[in-house]
């Protein structure tokens, strides 16, 4: 069957730009928008009212980051009404969430010279190297241990080495993998970000690591970029920017680590892989660090003016107090719960163990080479 063919560049131009089209999906996703929003803005409303009580009081409060607000809002909003049919108007929007991830991580390029990038250097170049074959390698014994599929274990492999479920969506396509396979496995991946989020933090402050040592920990043991940026913000905004950092060197081996599994998985099978491999690795290639590094190369070309770069500041700020809100709202612990137990076990002492490992290799590298 051939498909229809415009008869005139005019009706293209009108099948691309739809403005009904576009309208109709700005309505649709506005209510979740307004409600990241909302708890966002709550969150760090919680903080200052905090903050302001306990100098008004002269009472030593702990300072809790409006981070950790905006994601305690969102749970508890998201698991108390998420089976509402109310809610459910809110569920489009909500999934924009990480499109504000990836803005916030883009824009955050103002606040990286390019220097600032290269400090990352090449210690810590290999540090992420060995996290990347250390958990890969780890995940598949411990798949075969449990006895779980031959493609559960390699979403589960790629998911834990590169970036959380980003990794295991991109892989599940590209091995054919089923569904439910994929859901384990980002079930598993969510439910242990989820306490990484609360347990990092605190394990920092326990060890007294710097703000350097936090952030490249966190960017190595965290596998979803929201997790890592609201763990490593949650402990300062410099831990922060270094976690986004670290993070965004592992995410940008994605479509090369996507190619591996599916040659691996074609030569099983007997076939060659079809399609261009550049153009498999490329599909996959997160677009968003592509914009971190302009922006970051703009910026140590003093291309911005001062007041610019603290404006592109505050913009990532607010996109990611909006990806918090969402973390929250997207962690459905019954959900999680029905997603089965061994692929659960399974991350979870693959998760441990490499948090202990990445922490040895940080707190190692920084005693000998001064990180």
């Amino acid at each position: 069957m051939i498909p229809d063919i415009p008869r005139s560049g005019q009706e293209a131009s009108h099948r691309a730009f739809d403005p009904s089209s576009l309208f109709a999906t700005l309505v649709n996703v506005l209510p979740g928008i307004g409600l990241l929003g909302v708890i966002g803005y709550a969150g760090k409303q919680v903080e200052s009212l905090l903050k302001a009580y306990g100098k008004a009081h002269h009472v030593a409060l702990p300072n809790v980051e409006y981070v950790l607000w905006a994601i305690l809002i969102g749970l508890l909003v998201g698991n108390l009404f998420t089976r509402s049919r109310v809610f459910a108007v809110f569920a489009p929007g909500i999934e924009t969430y990480e499109l504000f991830l990836k803005a916030g991580i883009a824009l955050l390029g103002a606040r990286f010279l390019l220097a600032d990038v290269l400090k990352l250097g090449g210690l810590s170049l290999v540090l992420i190297a060995l996290e990347f074959a250390v958990a890969g390698s780890l995940m598949v014994v411990l798949g075969r241990a449990f006895k779980l599929g031959p493609k559960l274990t390699a979403l589960l492999a790629v998911g834990s080495s590169v970036c959380g479920v980003s990794a295991i969506i991109a892989t599940q396509g590209a091995i054919e993998a089923d569904d439910e396979d994929a859901s384990y496995a980002i079930g598993a991946i969510l439910a242990l970000g989820a306490l990484g989020l609360f347990l990092f933090p605190a394990l920092g402050h326990a060890f007294h690591m710097s703000d350097h040592c936090f952030g490249l920990w966190v960017g190595l043991a965290i596998d979803n970029t929201a997790e890592v940026t609201a763990a490593g913000s949650m402990y300062s905004e410099e831990a922060g920017k270094w976690a986004v950092l670290a993070k965004t060197a592992r995410n940008a081996t994605i479509g090369f680590v996507v190619l591996g599994v599916a040659l691996y998985f074609a030569s099983r099978a007997g076939k060659r892989l079809q399609g261009s491999k550049a153009g498999l690795v490329w599909s996959k290639f997160p677009k968003f660090i592509l914009a971190f590094l302009i922006i970051s190369t703009l910026a140590s070309a003093h291309a911005f003016r001062p007041n610019q770069v603290a404006s592109l500041a505050n913009l990532s700020r607010w996109a990611f107090l909006l990806t918090f809100a969402g973390v929250g709202l997207k962690t459905n612990f019954s959900v999680l719960r029905r997603q089965g137990l061994r692929p659960l076990v399974v991350g979870a002492i693959g998760e441990v163990v490499i948090a202990g490992l990445t922490l040895v290799m940080v707190v190692v590298a920084d005693a000998l080479f001064h990180l």
